[in-house]
C-alpha cells in the first residue's frame, strides 16, 4: 500500500514569526498547519510503515507508554534494531 505525506517547511524568522515555505503549493488553500520537528516526522513516517506491515502483535505487546516518552522510543519498543530502522529509512 502506498501513501504520501505532503510536506512543507515552517521556519521562524528573527522576530519569532513563522514563515511557510511551500514551493509545491500543497498548502496554499489551507487555513491551519502543524509543525513537527524533522526527526519526529521521520519517526512518524517509519511508524506508518510499521503499521502498514500489519505487525499488530508487536503493537499489542507495547503496554502502557508514559506520555513523557518521546515518539522516537516507539521503534525500539516495537523491537526494531538499528539495522531494521536503517532498512526502513532506505525505503523512502
Amino acid at each position: 500500500m502506498a501513501y504520501q505525506i505532503d510536506n512543507a517547511i515552517v521556519k521562524k524568522d528573527k522576530n519569532g514569526n513563522l514563515i511557510l515555505i511551500d514551493p509545491e503549493g500543497h498548502f496554499r488553500d489551507e487555513d491551519a498547519f502543524i509543525a513537527i520537528k524533522s526527526d519526529d516526522l521521520i519517526t512518524i513516517q517509519l511508524l506508518v510503515n510499521a503499521i502498514l506491515s500489519n505487525d499488530f502483535k508487536r503493537w499489542r505487546e507495547l503496554g502502557v507508554i508514559p506520555n513523557s516518552d518521546p515518539i522516537k522510543t516507539l521503534l525500539p519498543r516495537l523491537g526494531y534494531s538499528k539495522e531494521d530502522i536503517a532498512q526502513l529509512l532506505k525505503g523512502f
